[in-house]
């Protein structure tokens, strides 16, 4: 079994060799010609120049009556000037000038006799109300110079010049190809080992927003020659080619050796984090990128790297995404051997921006989905401490982002839900959860990093939920509870209960998926096990440590665990037996400085509604 060991390049050195590698082999853009009332969005190839004069006759600019100038000279309310019928002529907006006349005096200005005389109280300038030839373009203007962007306006400007068609940049095609055994077309219901091919898709409009057009082939099977016939193929028919998956070491990754053996593999492997197996090469005078079969790995690729492709071919500058300067809620840890890329949610409160690092691997594209933006940490750098400033790229629109409501603390899939019903309310602003524990929650308020906090503390000593928590973290004020609702928290177990669990402390006899240090479903299982005289050492997966509720039922169904401590409703969502536990306080913390924030109010009113008290009782095991 043969490997191909990968490089480190640092991404800046490996983005001048492959892009310096470039220079001899023509990648550069091709022209075409598209009527200029369809032009928008496209890039001009070559200057255009008006073929006419705009306008190309002398017209009247408003409605009235077109006169000689100096036939109305010394007009004046006193003494007014009285032209016969033969001495002007009526015009509307647009009319030619008629022969003889100079000016056009407003109809409002015009009073007549009844006779077919009019009387003029004042007088008019020659031209005056007249758009003469060539006022907006005189024939020969150029109307814009090449490597514009053609906007509405300049497709009006260019059929005002008599242009009718146009030449522009003919957009780029990059044939995708996917690769591997286990892909397969999307479909609502695969099989184990099946995994669904959605990265196609992703960097097909990742490449139309960068104005760019791709060419989607037929997944190919991890075989070299059927790889190496496809990748041929897309060669000849596209300015270049993604090969996705097959990039990096193992068994069954062709790509490095297949663009080898037809051209040059100028880089493979990449001290990027995600991101490292990816390989840059050249097949004749095409550009072919392999890209991980990760997802969250390609899209750092693409973004760091075909990004810049397009725009070399464009011979345009690199595309400067906007960046804010954000403070970093949590430590960040990293690879001395890497430049890492941490996809971040974002807020901004009280004027300053909050960076929140979203967990998950390389795999995981709803990180991306769920992201504001990334950070980006230098290699050779250990991680960054929480509290320092950072710099985040953005991936979403500053002014979303801005107008965001802020939640952190204990997951529960209400706050998606409220935040569905204020959506179709139209309530223009978003809500940004992150799911770091009611501990968490309690932090994040007093630090002024949220707006609320999501949080079900049970004091052990008194029974009761969250005011111990609160006043002890908040012992001066500033902070407020509002409630939120009651839920039951139980034992969610395989549907039919193979295992025969039926009261907690079962759990030591079989496997456990928990949730995260902090979370207030582990502050719950340490109470109930301390009730129960059960250390964690008996609990074989207390350390197996999942963030939200649903994360937990879905390990349950899926068979990676026996048991888990979560909520109804999530256990209703996966069809999974349901053992009651408690019923607790779901409440949420505000800070006192927003306790009257419109966004604030918008949501408890969702909340606290009949509207949504019927969806509550969908999903099951709540009150309010």
């Amino acid at each position: 079994m043969k490997h191909n060991y990968l490089d480190n390049t640092p991404v800046a050195e490996a983005k001048q060799i492959f892009f310096y590698s470039l220079g001899g082999t023509g990648f550069k853009y091709k022209s075409e010609t598209v009527p200029s009332g369809a032009a928008c969005g496209r890039i001009l190839s070559e200057a255009v120049y008006a073929k006419i004069c705009s306008p190309h006759y002398n017209a009247s600019s408003m409605d009235g009556i077109a006169v000689k100038a100096e036939n109305t000279y010394g007009a004046s309310e006193l003494e007014p000037v009285i032209l016969s019928s033969g001495q002007y002529v009526e015009v509307d907006t647009g009319d030619p000038l008629p022969d003889g006349t100079d000016a056009v005096v407003m109809i409002e200005d015009v009073s007549e006799d009844g006779e077919g005389n009019v009387r003029l109280l004042s007088a008019v300038h020659p031209w005056q109300n007249v758009r003469q030839v060539g006022e907006d373009l005189c024939m020969g203007d150029m109307i814009a110079p090449s490597g514009k962007k053609i906007t509405p306006s300049l497709c009006g400007a260019f059929l005002a010049g008599g242009v009718t068609e146009v030449p522009v940049v003919k957009k780029p095609v990059f044939g995708i190809i996917p690769t591997g055994d286990e892909i397969i077309a999307p479909v609502s219901d695969p099989g184990k080992g099946e995994i669904i091919e959605f990265n196609s898709s992703v960097f097909s409009a990742m490449l139309s927003e960068w104005g760019a057009e791709s060419k989607i082939y037929d997944i190919v099977r991890d075989k070299p020659e059927l790889i190496s016939e496809a990748v041929s193929l897309a060669c000849e028919e596209n300015d270049a080619v993604l090969v996705l998956a097959g990039s990096s070491a193992g068994r069954d990754d062709y790509t490095s050796t297949v663009i080898s053996e037809k051209g040059r593999v100028i880089i493979h492997g990449i001290a990027a984090k995600p991101g490292k197996p990816a390989v840059l090469g050249i097949i004749g005078n095409t550009p072919v990128v392999g890209l991980p079969g990760y997802p969250v790995s390609a899209i750092i690729i693409m973004e760091e790297f075909v990004r810049d492709l397009v725009d070399i071919y464009y011979c345009r500058k690199s595309s400067q995404a906007e960046t804010v300067s954000a403070v970093l809620s949590r430590r960040v840890v990293s690879s001395l051997k890497y430049k890492e890329y941490v996809r971040v949610s974002l807020g901004k409160i009280n004027g300053e921006f909050f960076a929140v690092p979203i967990p998950g691997g390389a795999g995981v594209i709803t990180g991306f989905t769920k992201a504001a933006g990334i950070l980006e940490i230098p290699q050779n750098s250990e991680g960054i401490e929480a509290g320092e400033k950072v710099t985040v790229r953005l991936i979403k629109d500053k002014n979303e982002i801005e107008n965001s409501l802020i939640i952190t603390g204990s997951h529960d899939p209400l706050i998606d839900e409220v935040n569905n019903f204020l959506q179709k309310k139209n309530c223009g602003f978003s809500v940004v959860s992150s799911h770091v524990g009611s501990m968490g929650a309690l932090s994040a308020v007093k630090n002024g990093q949220a707006h609320l906090g999501a949080i079900h503390l049970l004091d052990s000593e008194t029974g009761l939920y969250n005011e111990s928590y609160v006043k002890r973290f908040f012992p001066d004020g500033g902070a407020v509870i509002v409630k939120g609702v009651g839920r039951v928290q139980g034992l969610m177990v395989k549907k039919g209960n193979p295992c025969g669990i039926r009261e907690f402390s079962d759990i030591k006899n079989h496997t456990y998926v928990n949730r995260q240090r902090g979370a207030g479903t582990r502050v719950l299982l340490d109470h109930l096990l301390s009730k129960n005289g059960i250390s964690p050492d008996e609990i074989n997966g207390y350390r197996n440590e999942e963030y939200t509720h649903t994360a937990v039922a879905a390990l349950i169904a899926a068979g990676n665990a026996d048991a888990g401590l979560g909520i109804y409703s999530a256990a209703k969502m996966y069809d999974l037996d349901f053992i009651p536990i408690c019923n607790e306080e779901y409440d949420f913390i505000v800070n006192e400085n927003y306790i009257d924030d419109d966004k604030v109010k918008a949501f408890f009113e969702v909340l606290h509604s009949a509207e949504f008290r019927n969806r509550l009782e969908e999903m099951g095991g709540y009150n309010i």
